[in-house]
């Protein structure tokens, strides 16, 4: 007699692996299509990095997380996403280990990028304010997450503005913006499919990270259900892997073709619109607002993002050059506090409204 218990678990194994697969296949595709869109556009790669690598690999998070809130699981929503925040940073300090014999914040000249930085440390601490306080409704979301939807759109508008400034003078001559694009346009002009090309290829490849991002997320939501993981810390390491997974995908890709700015601002990036998703999520949780659901666990999860993602801005602004296991200090650094924080996380994972 068959067993459709496990014919189930199997089939879900199969789908997440094949939606892998296909996830991470078009990450490596759509960018290339963003380096030839930002070279022949003119616009800077922290601007492509962020509106359409950042945009395009969190619309899977988006979508997991309202359909969650929808189905009454807004907390649970809340803590995926916050969770999944310093999870991406960790992959871009694992991405600098590609770089090998350089430290990745010492070949990235773009101010841009510190700015990103510099605004998702605010809108993080909106959130941690949020929960600490605690939130009042105001028009079907809470006040907290009007200020950070209004936050969120003033730094979108600074940086439209500000992606032609002036790269960083770096301590070693070698390391120039200059450079970094020559070899973009080098690989750029190699190709020859023309803008409205590559623009309409990156549509495609950004339709397929969506979909099976999604199909992704969902399938090791089942994967957890269906072995008793269920909502346990374990499960949403399971389910936060899922959802990096695009976001791992065009990072490793951008990091191994030289496009270390892109690289950067895809995380960034990515980040900045999940945070936002938080004022989506409060949107479509219910009466009350989202953050009076949810405590210390979501708490100390954006206390990790803030400190991972300041790490990374000391060493953009230092850029010593310094490598250990193949990756910068700050990068060592980085994986050090979020390993850290995953096992204080876990001693939180049943502390304030919804753990992990």
């Amino acid at each position: 007699m068959l067993d459709f218990t496990a014919l189930g678990l199997w089939l879900n194994l199969a789908i997440f692996a094949g939606a892998a697969a296909t996830v991470w296949m078009a990450g490596v595709r759509i960018t290339r299509y963003a380096n030839i869109i930002s070279v022949r556009t003119g616009v800077g790669q922290a601007f492509v990095g962020v509106v359409l690598l950042g945009g395009i690999t969190s619309l899977p998070e988006l979508a997991v997380a309202v359909s969650s809130s929808l189905a009454g699981n807004a907390s649970l929503a809340v803590n995926s996403m916050l969770g999944g925040i310093a999870m991406q940073v960790a992959i871009l300090a694992l991405a600098d280990m590609l770089i090998g014999k350089r430290a990745l914040t010492s070949v990235v000249p773009d101010p841009v990028v510190m700015l990103q930085g510099c605004f998702k440390i605010l809108l993080l601490s909106i959130v941690a304010a949020s929960i600490v306080v605690g939130d009042v409704p105001v028009l079907f979301t809470g006040l907290w997450m009007w200020l950070l939807a209004a936050v969120t759109g003033l730094g979108l508008w600074a940086l439209s503005r500000a992606q032609h400034r002036k790269a960083w003078v770096a301590n070693d001559e070698d390391v120039t913006q200059e450079r970094e694009q020559s070899k973009a346009r080098e690989e750029a002009k190699e190709s020859d499919e023309s803008l409205s090309a590559a623009g309409w290829a990156a549509a495609a490849t950004g339709a397929v990270i969506i979909a099976a991002g999604y199909l992704l997320s969902r399938t090791a939501e089942a994967i957890a259900e269906e072995t008793g993981l269920g909502q346990s810390f374990v499960g949403a390491v399971l389910v936060a892997i899922a959802t990096s997974l695009p976001e791992a995908s065009t990072v490793f890709a951008a990091a191994r073709a030289g496009l270390y700015t892109m690289a950067m601002s895809d995380i960034f990036g990515t980040n900045l619109f999940d945070i936002f998703f938080l004022f989506l999520i409060d949107l479509t949780g219910g009466a009350d607002a989202v953050m009076n659901s949810v405590g210390r666990f979501e708490t100390f999860a954006a206390l990790i993002a803030i400190t991972v993602t300041a790490t990374f801005l000391i060493g953009l602004v230092e850029r010593r050059d310094r490598t250990i296991f193949k990756m910068g200090y700050d990068a060592f650094a980085v994986l050090t506090v979020y390993l850290s924080g995953l096992v204080i996380l876990y001693f939180l994972r049943d502390a304030g409204g919804g753990g992990g």
